[in-house]
């Protein structure tokens, strides 16, 4: 797998979990300019995600579901929602989960997870995450090259 493959890999990975529970979703856009994609909030704007692999698909899974994390929590702030994604199951409206990296079983790699950050309890895989009631239905978005292009409209709560 090419850089290119393991970052859209990543990125499809941590968008599954964002279309699982968030009431916000973006409208991703492929930028020739940068070496990554734009993801785009309803309010218009931009934050860039990227990743730069080292070997360590654990690590840019986890690296890449943070830069996501950072944008879903100001789309939700900008939208007037609790600015808190993902939902730590234990402490809900309290804070969010933090994407980190666990060593796996003996001969098994390491997994990007999502952790509680007081508690260090392990929610989820990234890419797991259950589906929510506020992030039901919620539809994927597909790459787009360019800058222009109409926006997209959030879907009802």
């Amino acid at each position: 797998m090419d850089d290119d493959e393991e970052f859209r890999y990543a990125l499809k990975t941590v968008l599954r979990d964002l279309r699982a529970q968030c009431p916000v979703q973006p409208d991703i856009r492929k930028d020739d300019e940068f070496r990554g994609v734009m993801l785009y909030g309803p309010d218009g704007s931009g934050q860039g995600v990227y990743a730069e692999p080292d070997g360590r698909p654990a690590m840019l899974l986890a690296h890449v579901a943070d830069q996501v994390q950072e944008w879903a929590v100001e789309a939700l702030w900008g939208q007037g929602e609790p600015a808190v994604w993902p939902q730590c199951p234990s402490h809900p409206d309290k804070h969010p989960l933090a994407a980190t990296v666990e060593a796996g079983e003996e001969g098994d790699g390491d997994y990007a997870v999502w952790v509680c950050p007081s508690t260090g309890d392990t929610a989820a895989r990234i890419g797991e995450l259950p589906v929510s009631e506020s992030g039901a239905g919620v539809s994927g978005r597909a790459f787009r090259r360019g800058r222009g292009g109409r926006k997209r409209s959030r879907r009802g709560r």
